[in-house]
């Protein structure tokens, strides 16, 4: 899988920059983008907290079939991974986030 970044789609928060552990990401007028692809982790962190879609992983032909988009959508109580082929059809996955019981 490698990154991607659609500039217009770009907000320019900066929120990807700060959690993004190899510190891989910059801002370059106003916008996201990324230092070098090939040396990206694939921790997923920026692409999780884009608040816009901009930033996403094409996924290999094996994975999701060539073009496939992976992005993410986190909230407090959920991790959404949504899958977007080049056929325009979405699959989603849900993953429910629970807080332990404190006693």
């Amino acid at each position: 899988m490698s990154i991607s970044i659609e500039p217009e789609k770009c907000v320019g928060c900066g929120r990807c920059t700060e959690v993004c552990p190899g510190n891989l990401l910059e801002m370059t007028a106003g916008k996201a983008a990324i230092r070098e692809v090939r040396d990206c982790w694939g921790c997923t962190a920026c692409v999780k907290e884009c608040p816009r879609d901009a930033i996403f992983y094409y996924l290999s032909a094996d994975l999701g079939g060539a073009g496939g988009r992976l992005y993410a959508h986190d909230t407090a109580v959920s991790l959404t991974w949504q899958l977007r082929l080049p056929d325009g059809s979405e699959q989603e996955i849900i993953v429910a986030k629970n807080k332990a019981n404190a006693y």
